[in-house]
């Protein structure tokens, strides 16, 4: 399994709005940098991801399961090189993770969200995954 950390603004779409996706999941559409896409097309289903909410908050709220692989972004032009996975939500963190707190803890300073902060999809490492889910309450 990889780990991954993908970015929503909450006003644009919130971890609440995930959570009402239910099993059904929801299309994580709209990125347009091309690092990004990589990653996208990178994920595996059954891989976990962080939600983070950015610009708003700036913290890690919840973790995600990818439920459907890289497909043809429905929200971009038609032949387009954009793609999209489905994301089904796992469970909140009982404590959201913020990035000020990430960027103060050492064990996270090679973090991609620190180094390459305006990124929206992006590799978490195994033990990134595991320091930051025992800082936000949940089991790795």
């Amino acid at each position: 399994m990889a780990y991954w950390l993908v970015k929503s603004e909450p006003d644009a779409f919130s971890w609440d709005d995930q959570v009402k996706r239910g099993k059904k999941g929801e299309p994580w559409s709209g990125v347009r940098n091309h690092t990004a896409k990589l990653n996208l097309m990178k994920m595996k289903t059954g891989d976990r991801a962080f939600f983070y909410h950015s610009n708003v908050g700036k913290e890690i709220v919840g973790v995600v399961e990818i439920a459907r692989e890289a497909y043809s972004d429905p929200t971009a032009e038609e032949g387009s090189p954009w793609v999209c996975v489905d994301t089904v939500a796992v469970e909140p963190f009982k404590t959201p993770v913020t990035l000020d707190q990430m960027k103060a803890d050492p064990k996270l300073s090679e973090m991609a969200l620190i180094k390459f902060s305006r990124l929206s999809v992006q590799p978490v490492t195994a033990a990134e995954w595991k320091h930051v889910c025992k800082l936000g309450g949940v089991k790795a």
